[in-house]
């Protein structure tokens, strides 16, 4: 079983960047395929961002593509998201999770661990 913890949201100007962190605590991090969630308030949680365990392969919602990128590391068991250019419609709650094989997916339902959630805040 995997622990996940998110860091580095907080509150930005759009056209300001943050990077979020994930930090991974037991389990195998690295056998891990990992993704980016957020849930707006009163919005269905929306996948973000997903990167898998070899290669690795990384796929981006059609919203965020170009201004965001999600990377690991697997030596410190920690995935990021690096966003850029951010917009007010980025608002929300941001959940990293973690599910097991080597497949990519944007159902949350597919994915088994979950973070507490970071919120990120993007002021007009």
């Amino acid at each position: 079983q995997v622990r996940l913890v998110e860091s580095g949201g907080g509150l930005v100007q759009a056209g300001g960047s943050l990077r979020l962190s994930c930090a991974a605590s037991g389990g195998s991090f690295s056998s891990y395929t990992l993704a980016w969630f957020r849930q707006a308030p009163g919005k269905e949680r929306e996948f973000v961002a997903v990167i898998t365990r070899n290669y690795p392969v990384t796929r981006y919602a059609d919203s965020v593509k170009g201004r965001f990128t999600i990377s690991r590391d697997n030596a410190k068991n920690t995935m990021y998201l690096q966003m850029i250019s951010l917009t007010p419609e980025d608002t929300g709650v941001y959940y990293c999770a973690a599910k097991a094989g080597i497949k990519t997916s944007f159902n949350p339902a597919n994915f088994d661990f979950w973070g507490q959630g970071t919120q990120v805040t993007v002021s007009s």
